[in-house]
């Protein structure tokens, strides 16, 4: 299962990205906003975060004007890895290298063509895990010592 949410910023994108997941039979969980009006970015990121980080959703995808403020909130939650990128190696990456659950996007950034082709990418691609599976522990070493 998929989590997906945006800010009004990251509506228009965040609809293209609706519309390839039902298209290619991709079960997600919307968790707004549902239009172009004005909204924090903070709650929605951390309820989609929450959503990854229980196990409840595999991977998500959130989306504000730039990718930025919405990738800061999200990795406020224990065990998120959420990575903004604006192109195709960055998303390739992301879970290659990083083990990324939630990819963030800019709708003032990318068109929403790119956003779905990010998102296709970032879906797609498997992580590596040795070398970068050393990694990803520090980090969590490091996560568990600042609580």
């Amino acid at each position: 299962m998929i989590a997906i949410g945006a800010d009004h910023g990251g509506f228009e994108i965040k609809e293209a990205i609706k519309k390839y997941l039902n298209e290619n039979k991709k079960e997600y969980i919307d968790f707004g906003t549902f239009s172009n009006d004005s909204v924090s970015y903070v709650p929605i990121a951390l309820k989609v975060a929450k959503e990854v980080a229980s196990k409840q959703c595999d991977k998500a995808i959130l989306c504000c004007g730039t990718g930025i403020g919405i990738s800061i909130a999200a990795n406020k939650v224990k065990g998120i890895r959420a990575a903004v990128c604006e192109n195709e190696f960055c998303a390739e990456m992301c879970r290659r290298h990083n083990n990324a659950n939630i990819l963030c996007l800019g709708g003032r950034v990318i068109s929403p063509a790119k956003a779905v082709e990010l998102t296709k990418i970032f879906l797609d691609t498997p992580f590596d895990g040795g070398r970068h599976a050393d990694r990803l522990n520090q980090i969590n070493e490091l996560e568990n010592s600042n609580n």
